[in-house]
């Protein structure tokens, strides 16, 4: 498959609870999640125990970090460039990222977004935080009547399986065994909800973000046997207003 690596916008997404805590969730909301908790809650755990992992579906989870990149060519050396969108407004920060969507697709002819594990979670994640914000939906995103080859998605664990539907293989085990310098070297996602709730350190999600980002590139230029990146700059900015 031909791909222009610099019409591909890579992106990863943290998400959390929509709240900090089980005693905090509205008692119809904790009926909802009763119910959905029940398809994989073990033995003798509780729907409260199963709380801390409410973040993996957008009916009971935010956003609080969206990255994305971009490779452009500077003196000859291909070069990354990182914006981060984070903050405790998920509205605001969709609408920010909708905007850099836009401008972006606008731009490179025959854009694509990509993600590792993007099909299965960040793409329909955000689509779906989107319209429970009450936002439209970037025409990029907009992909419910299309046929599966006519969604610009990307997916470097897609590409792994290679036609293998049942393998799944995490970020963090890809790169390893490719010899990629792993994202995984400060925190991993199930850290990110204790981070943002208990230490308010958004800083410290948008640099594991970003190197997830970082990771992903890196993947799909080894996919295609193309060299590594030479340079990376982040414009990162974060709203910590509460």
């Amino acid at each position: 498959m031909e791909l222009n690596v610099e019409h591909i916008l890579f992106i990863d997404v943290e998400t959390v609870p929509q709240y900090a805590s089980y005693a905090e969730v509205p008692a119809t909301v904790k009926k909802w999640w009763e119910k959905k908790s029940d398809y994989f809650r073990t033995a003798g755990q509780s729907p409260e125990d199963a709380y801390e992992r409410a973040g993996i579906w957008a009916e009971f989870g935010r956003i609080v970090c969206i990255s994305a990149g971009f490779i452009y060519r500077r003196n000859g050396q291909r070069t990354l460039r990182l914006k981060s969108f984070a903050g405790y407004d998920e509205k605001a920060l969709l609408q920010d990222f909708c905007r850099l969507l836009e401008r972006f697709f606008v731009k490179k002819k025959n854009a694509r977004l990509c993600a590792h594990n993007g099909k299965e979670f960040d793409f329909p994640y955000i689509a779906r935080r989107l319209l429970i914000n009450g936002l439209p939906l970037p025409e990029i995103l907009d992909v419910a009547d299309r046929k599966p080859w006519e969604t610009p998605f990307l997916d470097t664990m897609a590409f792994w399986k290679f036609g293998d539907y049942k393998h799944f293989c995490s970020l963090e085990l890809l790169t390893g065994v490719l010899n990629i310098p792993t994202p995984k070297d400060d925190i991993d996602g199930s850290q990110v909800a204790s981070i943002y709730y208990r230490d308010g350190d958004l800083p410290r999600i948008v640099r594991y973000c970003e190197k997830d980002v970082q990771a992903v590139v890196q993947l799909l230029l080894r996919y295609k046997a193309q060299p590594p990146l030479d340079h990376v700059e982040s414009t990162t900015y974060t709203d910590v207003e509460i």
